[in-house]
């Protein structure tokens, strides 16, 4: 479905599973070109070690490059079906502070699905997404590889 970005950033707020588990889509970039995403730290994201839960910190990474690439395309007037193929995660320090990151959709990188998807109609690639805190720590690292086709 081919949504506007503010309905979309105000959808993800809202999704339950991200809305749950205190995941705050702060921004996203005209032509969905990026987003901001914001993993606060509360009582009801702690483990026993009193850190962000690692799954709560997996669900901040999983929906936005496979999203943001889905509208890119739709909104160019293709059929397509997006999704995440796989991911991991590599959790490098306990995340006992409100953690975020930021991801990029270049040029380049639209243009290589593109010409994937009209060449062989299939577009597969994974890109990583670092985890910071606040003061430029860094956290975690996500691969995340997503699966476009065209229908």
């Amino acid at each position: 479905m081919k949504v506007s970005k503010n309905t979309l950033k105000w959808g993800m707020r809202l999704y339950p599973p991200l809305l749950l588990q205190r995941i705050w889509i702060r921004n996203i970039d005209p032509g969905f070109r990026g987003a901001d995403v914001k993993i606060n730290r509360s009582l009801i994201t702690l483990n026993f070690g009193k850190a962000i839960f690692g799954g709560t910190i997996y669900t901040a990474t999983d929906p936005f490059y496979a999203m943001l690439f889905g509208q890119i395309f739709k909104h160019k007037g293709y059929n397509i079906s997006v999704w995440l193929k796989s991911a991991s995660i590599h959790f490098l320090r306990p995340g006992r502070n409100d953690l975020h990151y930021r991801i990029s959709i270049t040029d380049e990188m639209i243009d290589e699905a593109e010409e994937a998807l009209n060449k062989h109609g299939v577009f597969v690639k994974s890109y990583s997404i670092e985890i910071y805190s606040k003061s430029g720590d860094l956290y975690a690292v996500a691969k995340n590889e997503i699966y476009i086709r065209k229908k």
